[in-house]
This record gives structure tokens, C-alpha cells and sequence, in this order.
């Protein structure tokens, strides 16, 4: 039933109860709320509570209105269609009445006083325009415009937040018929907004200016609050220019197309941010709510020259724009106003500007050639052009004496350490190195000057590589190894350090680490005094940087240094040898002879560092280590002891912290491959671990199921036997399968996993799983995973010949089904599945003949193939005999011997078909015994289904491997003889069908088939 405007008085108290803080009348109030969500009229309602004069006032009930209107929108408002009908209904909620009368109360309500409601306000109604902008409401930006012609300035403030936000929706739209509409609303509406932001930008400046000659604070507020909403709404005017010309235009580096608006925007906002800069100290004191402003101003004007880089290089590039900017931004970086320096949101604008420019690839010289006496000029040939045009304006930029002062200022003055850095470093050390490897480059100073750095460096490697050297030997000279005082000098050789360390790469061809190391950095790490705690950090973190060449005669010292930076005091510091530890432990030419006496030192400290830790970073950082550890070295029995009361320890304290366990759970995984046989020495610790990970009851489950089944998975891989616990483990698998076939590989390892291990008991105990498991699998997942399931199906049937099959019956006709159904001529995943599936139907016939038999008999199998548009014109197990001569090329030695032995079984079938495919059988048959001697020891060098834990123990073999390898040494196919069975078979078959029947289907055979079978089978 309809709400309607009686209904008004009763959604007021449901709104107003939903915001009680009693339960009692908000939980009702919340249910009947949502109830009504679908109900016809309800956000009519809702819109005339947020537009009542008289509840004004009433701010708190109108703002989750707002709100119960916009999540209506998202869910009731797109028109569905009947299934019954071409008549579009609006299933369960808006009708198109209410609609019209909605979108036209919105655009009535602009002036909404409450900046929060009319921010909702402004949402909802881009929610709606994405839906139905145009068709449905192509009168939206005409009334918008209309209203902007005789607004007052609050007015307009609440118009641009609705156009910022419909243009931010529209925008991410990305059929090629929205994307011209918004280039359309773009052509229209740029030229407007364009003048109202230079006409408010004057406005706000005369403002600034005669704010900054008025010596009292209260003159005119009534003007001062005015100009305010004047600077917010020239923001998002602002933002709707950066929307327009982002995203009205297709990028230039793509249509080659000039954005004229790049070039007539760029330069003004560039003037503006000249305008604003000087206001940054001016009204730092007196006028703070306008202060703020001009930050918010001067920071977002870059950021918007930023984007429109990005999205337009081409036409920035342009000479009127590119040398403007460019050169502002370097001299801000290199020659700031003192009081701009403080500025640093600011200064990181204009070096992401630099940074974005000098690795922008548009301007870069194309690699790409010409192809000779071709007509006209190609796309190719005019970016080339452009790119040289750009190139040579950036060398004008950066001629080698400014690219050296740029490189001199970045290194001396923004790699350096603050007094408030050291402060902060002081007081938290743990926290400070976290804040110092972990923040995104783009919110820092610091982090933006390196970044900066990088790219400049390797834009100039060989100008810039013996500047860098320069600036490390004066610093050196300047700060020798023994000098404690925390001095500019020292603050200089941390930054020297620090730069020299981010470009190893290019840097190694003017320094020589082994020289820089023996005659510096290790000199460094013997005086202990607290101060050298800043260079001891650096120190650390270069020697992770510069792993790559660290070579086998420094590797020892090098290794030594670290692990003696890991016993310090400062705890940055043992973070940073810790991290550098992780670059060289997992170094392809780690050394494992050189650290071997390092362990027992190694692991002590690790187990200290993580007890003294207090910052979840830290421990997961730490753990990393000792999971790296684990990983790459040979001696960790001897330690096994202290790993597992460590493991117990840091997961009972890791309670509710589901990162960490998940490093926890990867460490443990390399401990189980790295002990092996010796694994079952820390089950009492793994094993409750890895049951509360899989059981999807588990409050972590979603944070710790995938490594927890990978953890299981090792364990079950590498296990000498099985164990009661582990065993009754299997039933988790089923609830894990049933819920996602997320973990399908990992799952498949572990089926397979307890039949190898398990034997007998895991069949007993877990039979009904097993059947669960594969008919669950077998039928609902792709190609890919069936081709990882066959395999361990067919063990199964192996190891338990007589008693799976019946098990898993329903598995088994859906194999029938895949092996008969078309569809696999041009698809190779297709085939292998028919194949594979045909070799385990085969491997049945020749180990319990009489269960396929049944299985081929049993109705509901005729259902299933009836069910899958299967139509059978002779008997199911002769359907079967054709797919077995079909598909004997497709599968491996083993395989194909199986099908042969089946097929020779088939022969002492009493029906007169046996004689139709006759000198097909024995053809194939033939084929096998013959070319039994080529495929000798393709089985053993073959790997399917390996483990994803075998390579984590390359040279050794995992007890499960070793048992698999067994079964299919000692496979009852391998001893059976396929010679003996086809010639015994064909003696049955004569004297089923009589001689004369017999010896005129073997006439009909080619006579050098014929002879291929008398020298297969020996006879005379």
C-alpha cells in the first residue's frame, strides 16, 4: 500500500526514534523503517520531511531522511523489466509519477541552509542523473544553469556541490555513448564555469587584499562570511573545471587531438597560485579560517595541474604552459620565499609536478622507427614530433647546471633530518621507523624529495653519478667514523648515505661497495656511541639496498655487520638490519656457509626483538624474517625446540590480530617443509593451530581459511604417518568445499594427501566424505580443476579397487556422462577431461569388471545422459569402447596401456557388436605392446598434481611424494600383461561367436594390421 501524506506525522517519529538512544524504540523504529523502503511513496515522504520549513530546525531527523533517501535510490529507483512483458515496471518501490514529482522537488530545494543535508542532497541527486541523465531527465544542467543566473551566493554554493557531484558521477561511466554525453555537458558548460571561476578568483583576491590592510578582526563578519562561501564555492568550481577537462575530453596522448582548454586554463590557475602564495603568512596569525583556505587553495590548484598532466600530456607540454609551471615549480623547490618553506603539503605538489614531467613517457624520445617511402605522417610520427618538441623545451628547462642543483638542493636540504624528526625518533624509535618505511611517498616531504630524486638520477645517471659520489666523500671527509656529536656534518652523511643507496643500481658503476664498506661503513658500526644511532640505521638499510653487489669475499663482514646492528639498542636501527637481513637471506646468492654460525645468534635476537616489539608492523616484520629464515637455511632441527615455544608463544599473543597470524601461518608452513620427516616433533603446537584455521566456524575464518588449508596441506604433505588428530581433521574439508571451491588446488593435495597416508582407516572413517567431496567437485567446477581431481579419483581407485567404486558411484556416471557427451573436437582442456576420465572408467573395468558392468546398467545413469541430451543407440559400456579407441593418443603410457587391457577385456563380451570393432581393438592393442618399450619411464619423469609444497624442498622428496611414488611402481596395470590378455581374449572371443564369424571379421582386417598383430602377440 502507498504512503502518502498521511503518513507524513509517522515517518517523523519512526525517524526520530531511529536516533533514540534507547534500543527499545530504535530497533522498531529501524525495522519498520526498512519494511517501508519498497513501499510506493515513501521517499516523496522522506522529501517532504528534509524540505519542511517547520522542521527546519530539526536538523538530526531531516539528515537521516536524507540518507533513508539515498540508499532508496540506489535500490528502488532503476526501472526493471516483467519478465512477462516488454511493459518496464519498477519492481517493488518508485513509480514513474513519483519520479518526475521527485526529481523536480529536488531541483526546487537547492537552498538548503545545513551543509551536511545538502551534501546528501547533492549525492542523491547524482545518483539519480547517473541512472537517468539524459533520457529521463535531459532538462537537469538547463535548470541548473537557470538557477545559477539569479542565485545568491549560498544558492550558488549548493548548485556547484550538485554539479560537481553529477559531473564526478557521470564521469565514471564508461560506454562510449556516456562518455560522448559528457563531452557534450563539457562543451556547454565549460565556457561558464570557466568565466565564474575567474570572476570569484578576482573576487576572493580584492577580498584577501583588503582583509590583509584591516587592522580589526571584526569589521564587517557579515562580509567576511560571504567571502568564505564565495572561496568554497570557487573550490568546487575548481573541481568542476578539473572534471570537464579530465574527463570531457578523450586524452591527448592517445587522439593526438590539442585540449584547448589546457592551454587557456593552466596558465591562469598558475597565476593564481602565484596570487594566493603571499596570503600563506599573512593570514597565518589573524585570519586562521582564511589561512586555511589558502592552504586548501594553493594545494588543490596544484594538484589539478598535476592531473591534467597526467591525463593531457601533449597539450601541456605546450610552450605557453610546460616552461610556466616547470620552472615555478623548480624554483620553489630550489629557492623557496622563507615563509613558503614551512608550506609542506604545498612543496610536495611541486615536486610530484617535477617527478610526473621528467618520467612522463609522451615526452620521452620514441624507440619506434619509420617505415620508408610510407604516405603522409602517422599517428607514431606525430607523437614523435611532439616529444621532440617537449624534449628540447625541457632541456632548456634543465640544463646540466640546474639538473645538478636540483640534485645538490634535494640531497643537502630535503633528505636531511629535521629537529623535530630526531625528537619524534627519540621518544618511539619503533614508531618512527615505521613512519619512515611505510609512508606513501606522495604525503611526506621527505619520501617525495627521494622519489623525486630517483627519477632525476635516472633520467641523468652519468651527469648526476659522480655529483652523488662527490656529495658522499664530502661527506665522509666531513663526519669521520669517529666523530659522536649530532652535527649538520652528520645529518649530511646520513643524507649522503641515504641517496646513495636508493640509486645502487646505476650508482655501482662509480662506487665500489667493497672499498666503501671496508673503508666506511664498517668503520661506522664500531662506535657505539647512542648519537650514531642515525647513521647506524642508514648503514642497515644500505646494505639491503645494495645487495645486488655484495660479493662472496664481503658477504661474511656484511652479514656480521647486520647481525650486530640486530643487537643494538636502538630499536629503528634492529628494524632496519632486520629488514635488510630479509633482501640478503633471500638473495640468489645467499651464502649459506658464511651465515651458518650466525644462526644460533640470529634466532636469539629475532625471538628478543619480537618479545620487546610493541607495534603490530614490527612483529609482522620480524616474523617475515624468521619465515625467510626458515625458508633458505639447512640448519633448523637443531633449533626446532625454540621454534615451536616461540610459535606457541606469539600466536597466543596474537589473538584478534589476523595479519599477523597470517604471517604466523607462512612461517609455520616453512617450518613443517624444513623439518619433513622430523615435522610430527611440533604438532602438539601446529596441529590445534591449523584446526582452529580450517574449521570455517572459526571467528578468523575469513582472514585465516587460505593459509590455514596451505598450512594444512604441508602439514599432511610432509607427515611420516598419519595421527588421530590429523585424520579426524577431514571433515573440515567438506564444510570448507561446500561454502567455495576458492582453495580447489590446495583441497585436491589434501584428498589425495589421506589416501596416500591414510589408507584403509581414512577410507573407513571418512568414506561418506570422500563420496560427498567428489560428487560435490566433479560436475560444478571448470575444465581446469576436473583435470586436477581426475588424477587423485584414479588413486583412489588404485589403492581400493573393490571398495571405492561402489563408494563413489554418483562420481563415477558423471564421468560416463563427461566421456560421452561431444564437444571437445577444438578444445584441448576439453579432451584431456574426456581423456582422463575414459582411463579411470577403463582402470575400473580391468579391477572390477563386474562393477562397471552394474554401473553401465543402472537407470539413474540413463537418466543422467537423458538429463544431458544424450541419446543412446547402443549399449552404454560399447559407447565407452568407442571413446577408449578415440582418445588413446591423449593420454599418458600408463593410461593408454589400461585402455588396451579394457579393450581386451571387451573382446570376451557375448555380443555380435565385439566383431564390428574388432580390427579397431586389436589395432589399438597393438599399438601399445609395440610402443610399450618407447614409453618406459614416462610415469617416473612425469609430475602431475605436484604439491605446492614440494618447492619449498628442492633435493629433498616429501614422504607423501615418496608413497605415491610407490603406489604407482607397484600399480597392479604394470604387472598385468597386455599381450597375454589380448591373445587369451581373442581365443574367448572365437569361441563365443563361432570360428567362421570370427575369422571373417579377422579377414576384413588390412593385411599389414594383421601382420602388426602376429608380431605384437607372437603368433605364429
Amino acid at each position: 500500500m502507498a504512503l502518502s501524506a498521511s503518513d507524513l506525522p509517522t515517518m517523523y517519529s519512526l525517524l526520530a526514534n531511529s536516533l533514540s538512544g534507547d534500543e527499545r524504540l530504535r530497533k522498531p523504529a529501524e525495522a519498520a523503517l526498512s519494511q517501508s523502503e519498497s513501499r510506493p511513496g515513501f521517499c516523496s515522504c522522506l522529501m517532504e520531511v528534509i524540505t519542511a520549513k517547520d522542521l527546519a530546525s530539526q536538523t538530526d531527523i531531516r539528515l537521516m531522511a536524507s540518507v533513508y533517501f539515498k540508499n532508496s535510490i540506489g535500490r528502488y529507483w532503476r526501472n526493471r523489466r516483467d519478465s512477462s512483458s516488454t511493459r518496464k515496471i519498477s519492481c517493488r518501490g518508485i513509480s514513474q509519477e513519483e519520479k518526475i514529482y521527485l526529481r523536480t522537488k529536488l531541483l526546487s530545494h537547492l537552498r538548503e541552509e545545513n551543509y551536511q543535508i545538502a551534501l546528501q542532497l547533492a549525492v542523491l541527486i547524482s545518483k539519480i542523473a547517473r541512472i537517468d541523465y539524459p533520457k529521463e531527465w535531459p532538462e537537469l544542467f538547463s535548470v541548473l544553469a537557470q538557477h545559477l543566473q539569479s542565485a545568491d551566493i549560498l544558492t550558488s554554493h549548493r548548485i556547484f556541490m550538485v554539479i560537481f557531484r553529477t559531473l564526478k558521477e557521470l564521469s565514471t561511466k564508461r560506454l562510449s555513448s556516456d562518455q560522448r554525453n559528457f563531452a557534450e555537458i563539457s562543451s556547454h558548460f565549460f565556457e561558464y564555469s570557466w568565466h565564474l571561476w575567474q570572476r570569484d578568483v578576482q573576487t576572493i583576491l580584492n577580498g584577501f587584499s583588503a582583509l590583509a590592510q584591516s587592522f580589526t578582526l571584526n569589521a564587517s563578519m557579515e562580509h567576511q562570511e560571504d567571502l568564505y562561501l564565495t572561496c568554497e564555492r570557487w573550490l568546487l568550481c575548481s573541481k568542476i573545471i578539473r572534471q570537464l577537462i579530465v574527463s570531457g575530453f578523450p586524452s591527448d596522448a592517445k587522439s593526438i587531438q590539442e585540449v584547448q582548454p589546457v592551454k587557456e586554463v593552466c596558465p591562469v590557475i598558475l597565476n593564481a597560485v602565484q596570487s594566493f602564495l603571499p596570503y600563506y603568512s599573512s593570514f597565518q596569525e589573524q585570519h586562521h579560517k582564511f589561512w586555511e583556505f589558502t592552504k586548501k587553495a594553493c594545494t588543490k590548484l596544484m594538484k589539478i595541474l598535476v592531473t591534467i598532466q597526467g591525463r593531457h600530456p601533449y597539450s601541456f607540454g605546450d610552450k605557453c604552459v610546460l616552461p610556466l609551471v616547470m620552472d615555478f615549480c623548480l624554483n620553489q623547490i630550489t629557492n623557496p620565499e622563507p615563509s613558503i618553506v614551512s608550506f609542506e603539503q604545498f612543496m610536495i605538489e611541486c615536486m610530484i609536478m617535477v617527478k610526473s614531467i621528467n618520467e612522463c613517457k609522451e615526452y620521452k624520445p620514441s624507440l619506434t622507427g619509420r617505415v620508408i617511402n610510407e604516405n603522409g605522417i602517422t599517428l607514431e610520427q606525430m607523437k614523435k614530433n611532439i616529444s621532440s618538441v617537449v624534449g628540447e623545451i625541457l632541456a632548456s628547462l634543465l640544463p646540466k647546471d640546474r639538473v645538478i642543483l636540483l640534485c645538490n638542493i634535494l640531497i643537502r636540504r630535503y633528505f636531511v633530518f629535521t629537529a623535530s624528526d630526531l625528537e619524534e625518533w627519540y621518544h618511539n624509535p619503533e614508531s618512527f621507523h615505521h613512519e619512515q618505511d611505510m609512508v606513501q611517498w606522495t604525503e611526506k616531504l621527505r619520501p617525495c624529495a627521494e622519489a623525486l630524486y630517483i627519477v632525476l638520477f635516472e633520467n641523468n645517471s652519468q651527469l648526476l653519478g659522480p655529483v652523488v659520489v662527490s656529495i658522499l666523500q664530502e661527506a665522509m671527509n666531513g663526519c669521520p667514523a669517529s666523530a659522536t656529536e649530532i652535527s649538520p656534518a652528520m645529518l649530511l652523511k646520513d643524507a649522503a648515505y641515504g641517496a646513495t643507496g636508493h640509486v645502487y643500481y646505476e650508482l655501482s658503476n662509480y662506487l665500489n661497495f667493497k672499498d666503501w664498506f671496508s673503508g666506511a661503513l664498517s668503520l661506522e658500526l664500531t662506535n657505539d656511541h647512542p648519537n650514531m644511532r642515525i647513521i647506524h640505521r642508514k648503514v642497515a638499510l644500505v646494505l639491503g639496498q645494495w645487495v645486488s653487489e655484495i660479493k662472496d669475499d664481503t658477504k661474511r663482514s656484511v652479514y656480521c655487520a647486520l647481525i650486530r646492528l640486530l643487537q643494538g639498542k636502538d630499536f629503528a636501527v634492529r628494524l632496519a638490519a632486520c629488514r635488510s637481513l630479509c633482501f640478503l637471506i633471500e638473495d640468489a646468492n645467499f651464502s649459506k656457509n658464511d651465515f651458518a654460525d650466525l644462526l644460533p645468534a640470529c634466532w636469539d635476537l629475532c625471538f628478543k626483538l619480537v618479545e620487546e616489539a610493541q607495534e603490530f608492523d614490527s612483529k609482522v616484520q620480524i616474523l617475515n624474517l624468521i619465515s625467510v629464515l626458515i625458508a633458505h637455511v639447512d640448519e633448523v632441527t637443531p633449533f626446532a625446540n625454540k621454534l615451536v615455544e616461540f610459535f606457541q608463544k606469539v600466536w597466543e599473543e596474537s589473538t584478534g590480530e589476523s595479519l599477523l597470524q597470517i604471517q604466523l601461518l607462512i612461517a609455520l608452513r616453512n617450518f613443517v617443509v624444513v623439518l619433513g620427516y622430523q615435522s610430527p616433533i611440533c604438532y602438539n603446537m601446529l596441529l590445534p593451530i591449523v584446526q582452529r584455521g580450517i574449521d570455517i566456524n572459526s571467528p578468523d575464518e575469513l582472514n585465516l581459511l587460505e593459509d590455514s588449508v596451505l598450512l594444512w596441506e604441508a602439514t599432511l604433505s610432509h607427515a611420516p604417518s598419519m595421527v588421530p588428530q590429523l585424520l579426524g581433521f577431514f571433515r573440515y574439508l567438506v564444510e570448507i568445499m561446500e561454502r567455495t571451491f576458492d582453495h580447489l588446488q590446495a583441497a585436491v593435495n589434501i584428498i589425495e594427501g589421506y589416501i596416500i597416508l591414510g589408507g584403509t582407516e581414512f577410507l573407513n572413517m571418512h568414506a561418506s566424505s570422500v563420496a560427498k567431496l567428489l560428487d560435490l567437485i566433479v560436475g560444478n567446477v571448470n575444465d581446469r580443476g576436473l583435470l586436477s581431481m581426475l588424477p587423485v579419483i584414479e588413486i583412489l581407485i588404485q589403492c581400493f579397487p573393490m571398495e571405492a567404486p561402489p563408494l563413489i558411484s554418483t562420481t563415477l556416471q558423471k564421468l560416463v556422462v563427461i566421456c560421452l557427451s561431444g564437444g571437445d573436437d577444438r578444445d584441448p582442456s576439453k579432451t584431456a577431461v574426456k581423456a582422463s576420465s575414459a582411463a579411470i572408467l577403463a582402470r575400473i573395468l580391468v579391477m572390477n569388471s563386474n562393477y562397471l558392468a552394474h554401473l553401465t546398467s543402472e537407470p539413474s545413469l540413463l537418466q543422467a545422459l537423458q538429463q544431458a541430451g544424450i541419446s543412446m543407440e547402443e549399449n552404454i559400456l560399447l559407447s565407452l569402447v568407442d571413446i577408449w579407441l578415440d582418445k588413446v593418443d591423449n593420454v599418458t603410457s600408463i593410461q593408454r596401456k589400461t585402455f588396451g587391457l579394457a579393450l581386451s577385456i571387451i573382446l570376451t563380451l557375448r555380443v555380435p557388436q565385439v566383431l564390428d570393432k574388432l580390427d579397431q581393438i586389436l589395432s589399438v592393442c597393438t599399438s601399445v605392446i609395440l610402443g610399450a618399450s618407447e614409453d618406459f619411464g614416462e610415469e617416473e619423469s612425469s609430475g602431475d598434481n605436484i604439491s605446492s609444497t614440494e618447492s619449498h624442498c628442492e633435493g629433498t622428496i616429501s614422504s607423501k611424494e615418496l608413497r605415491r611414488r610407490q603406489i604407482k611402481a607397484s600399480d597392479p596395470i604394470k604387472q598385468l600383461s597386455l599381450e597375454s590378455s589380448v591373445r587369451e581374449n581373442l581365443q574367448t572371443c572365437a569361441a563365443l561367436h563361432g570360428d567362421s564369424s570370427f575369422n571373417a571379421a579377422i579377414s576384413r582386417m588390412h593385411p599389414a594390421a594383421f601382420a602388426q598383430v602376429q608380431k605384437a602377440l607372437k603368433m605364429p
